[in-house]
């Protein structure tokens, strides 16, 4: 599954990464690199938690 992310820069400099078709998926870095590989790690984490309690998985459309 691929998902859409956003990235942001925050007032204290870090870059705030979400991803939108998941509720409350969120993730930051120092770096954008950084963010990426924190926000993919907390995509698999969120999929990984709604399939160990049999909740349904999100799309990707």
């Amino acid at each position: 599954m691929k998902f859409a992310i956003t990235l942001e820069k925050d007032e204290d400099g870090f870059i705030v990464a979400s991803c939108p078709a998941l509720p409350g998926c969120h993730s930051q870095g120092k770096t954008r690199q950084e963010a990426v590989a924190n926000i993919e790690e907390a995509i698999r984490g969120y999929i990984a938690s709604k399939r160990k309690h049999g909740e349904p998985l999100p799309t990707t459309d």
